[in-house]
C-alpha cells in the first residue's frame, strides 16, 4: 500500500481547463456546488440567493483560475473567492440577522436578552453592524453571521489571526456604543 495521496481531481481540471478544454470545469462544480452555496447560504439565508452568489462565485473563479498558485490548497483559493464575491454582493442586500453570539460578546452593561426583546432593537443591530467601518463589519459579519472560526474569517480576509482578533475586539467595541446611543435615545423617547 502507497502513502502517496491519488491525484488531484482539483488540480487536474484546473490544468484541463487552463489547456482550454472549458467542460473540465464541470468537475469543479459538481465538487464544490453544495459546500460554496452552504457558505453563501450562511451570508445571505436566503436558499435561491445563496445558489445565485455559488453562481457568480464560479464565474468568479473561473475568470481568474490561471491566479491560483499550485501549492496552496485549491479549496483555500476557492473559498477565498467565494467569500469576497459574497461579501461584495451582501453589501448590496439587506443587513444580515442578528447573532446572540456577538450579543453576549459584547463588554458592559448590556444586557443581550433585553436587546432581542423587540423586532425593532434587532434591526437597530443590525443596522449598526452595516453601518460599521468595512474591515470590521467583514470581521465581524464572518465571524458571527457565518460561524466561521477566527482562522477561517482571517484566511477569508486575507489576514493575520492577531489582526483579525483585533478586528472583532474593535468591532464589537464600536457596536456596543451604537447600540448604547441608538438603543438608549428610543428608550428615553419611548418614556416621555
Amino acid at each position: 500500500m502507497s502513502d502517496q495521496p491519488g491525484p488531484d481531481p482539483d488540480k487536474a481540471d484546473v490544468e484541463a481547463v487552463l489547456a482550454g478544454d472549458a467542460e473540465a470545469f464541470e468537475g469543479i462544480v459538481r465538487r464544490w456546488q453544495a459546500p460554496l452555496v452552504t457558505l453563501a447560504y450562511r451570508y445571505c439565508r436566503n436558499r435561491g440567493q445563496a445558489e445565485e452568489m455559488a453562481q457568480e462565485a464560479f464565474l468568479r473563479a473561473y475568470r481568474f483560475l490561471d491566479r491560483w498558485k499550485e501549492d496552496a490548497p485549491f479549496k483555500s483559493w476557492l473559498f477565498t473567492v467565494a467569500a469576497n464575491v459574497y461579501r461584495s454582493q451582501m453589501r448590496r442586500y439587506a443587513p444580515p440577522e442578528v447573532s446572540s453570539d456577538l450579543l453576549k460578546n459584547l463588554s458592559g452593561g448590556s444586557n443581550p436578552a433585553r436587546i432581542l426583546e423587540t423586532d425593532d432593537e434587532n434591526e437597530a443591530v443590525r443596522r449598526a453592524v452595516t453601518r460599521l467601518p468595512g474591515k470590521y463589519r467583514d470581521a465581524v459579519v464572518l465571524f458571527y453571521f457565518h460561524d466561521m472560526d477566527v482562522t477561517q474569517a482571517a484566511g477569508s480576509l486575507g489576514l493575520p489571526v492577531g489582526t483579525l482578533k483585533a478586528r472583532l475586539h474593535r468591532g464589537r467595541a464600536l457596536l456596543e456604543r451604537k447600540l448604547t446611543t441608538i438603543l438608549g435615545s428610543r428608550r428615553r423617547a419611548e418614556a416621555t
